[in-house]
């Protein structure tokens, strides 16, 4: 590897790290039943909050509960991986690289 190559490697190193921590301190956020559940996501898909309304929680129909957390936490997943796509994909030149994504 010569050595004009070995910088290129070590700069793209850089900026997908510099990517890695954007992405940990960006945040995302999806709601569901009409902002009943809301979820907050940072963009490496950690979820960083769960709000419920209490106007939701009905002792009759957890169901219905479990429903709208699961559909907010994967509504923020689907942003927090667009995020990550693009934020990566810039980078990466569209390429595929195992664990970054």
């Amino acid at each position: 590897m010569n050595r004009r190559m070995l910088q290129q490697a070590q700069q793209l190193q850089a900026q997908l790290m510099k990517a890695q921590q954007d992405l940990a301190n960006l945040t995302v956020e999806a709601s569901a039943g009409g902002g009943a559940v809301t979820v907050t996501m940072n963009g490496q898909q950690a979820i960083l909050s769960v709000k419920i309304s209490p106007d939701v929680v009905d002792p009759e129909d957890v169901e219905m509960l479990e429903d709208l957390v699961l559909s907010a936490v994967k509504e923020a997943q689907a942003k927090a991986l667009e995020a990550s796509q693009k934020m990566m994909g810039g980078l990466t030149g569209g390429l595929n690289i195992p664990g970054l994504m």
